[in-house]
């Protein structure tokens, strides 16, 4: 059965998704398969996403799964995007220098401050004056990076400080 889901995005959006617990042959432990569609039944959808985690199954909720899965996909696109442009879209690092990962990275980074620069998505939202040079563009993009990290601290602090206490550090 699929369960109805409201997203507050930029425009508020209703997904039905469904979710199914399943062993692989090739993986260990269970995974969570999951379906969202844009419509209640697969005749009536414009839109249908296949998705797979191997998250904690008492995380993977239905609204868990779309929440995190909207968040990630413009990251995602634009990287991919990133590394064809770089000639990268063939390359995964396995066994590289950190070096070599670092220098890949930092150019994805430039790239998409570049980017966002040239076609206005970080005016639009962290900032209200032109941006008109990279030195311009990179702190609105820290502000925004800031900004979320900040958010997400505020939310999860509880979590960060069992992470810390984990590695034997105390975060007070």
């Amino acid at each position: 059965a699929f369960t109805k889901i409201q997203l507050s995005l930029e425009r508020p959006r209703t997904v039905w998704v469904a979710i199914q617990f399943v062993e692989l042959s090739k993986c260990t432990g269970k995974k969570v398969i999951a379906i969202v569609m844009n419509a209640d039944t697969f005749d009536t959808a414009t839109e249908i996403d296949y998705l797979m985690s191997n998250v904690d199954l008492s995380t993977a909720t239905e609204e868990w799964i779309v929440k995190t899965y909207s968040k990630r996909n413009w990251v995602e696109v634009f990287y991919r995007e990133a590394k064809g442009w770089l000639g990268l879209n063939e390359y995964q690092v396995r066994d590289e220098t950190s070096l070599k990962r670092h220098f890949i990275l930092v150019f994805c980074a430039y790239t998409f401050i570049l980017w966002h620069t040239l076609t206005g998505g970080l005016r639009r939202t962290w900032a209200n004056k032109p941006l008109n040079t990279f030195t311009q563009a990179l702190e609105a993009f820290r502000t925004a990076i800031s900004f979320r990290f900040v958010k997400w601290l505020n939310q999860n602090w509880d979590l960060l400080s069992a992470y810390k206490a984990s590695l034997g550090l105390v975060w007070a």
